[in-house]
């Protein structure tokens, strides 16, 4: 079986110019790529809060650890232990749903693919 570098090739051979620049748009992509991704589309708005709420969150829940080791009481380290955890989870979750939505964007762009390429098939078979 050939591998990718020479099917991909084949492949834009076969497409005219406006889908081969499709097709290439469609291309695997790198990290910052991916991450640059979330701030595109509908839910942009989404991630811009997420990224924004971060920092917020993991201010918080240092300054939640510091209070911490200065508190006294039992009573007072356990809320200000529980606040620095809740905190903690918070940021790894939305960190969490980044990574699950760039994981989305690329199983939809790898479907795209597939995509063209039974359309693509699709006319091959109906010119025969």
């Amino acid at each position: 079986m050939k591998n990718h570098e020479e099917i991909d090739q084949l492949i834009r051979q076969a497409l005219s110019e406006e889908e081969s620049k499709f097709y290439d748009q469609l291309e695997e992509q790198n990290l910052p790529q991916m991450i640059g991704g979330l701030f595109e589309g509908k839910m942009r708005w989404l991630s811009i809060m997420t990224v924004a709420i971060m920092p917020i969150l993991f201010v918080g829940a240092v300054f939640c650890i510091y209070y911490f080791f200065q508190a006294n009481e039992i009573k007072e380290m356990i809320i200000w232990c529980s606040s620095a955890l809740i905190l903690w989870f918070a940021v790894g979750f939305l960190k969490l749903y980044h990574f699950m939505q760039m994981d989305k964007n690329s199983i939809i762009r790898e479907i795209k693919r597939m995509e063209l390429q039974l359309a693509m098939l699709n006319n091959k078979l109906s010119n025969k």
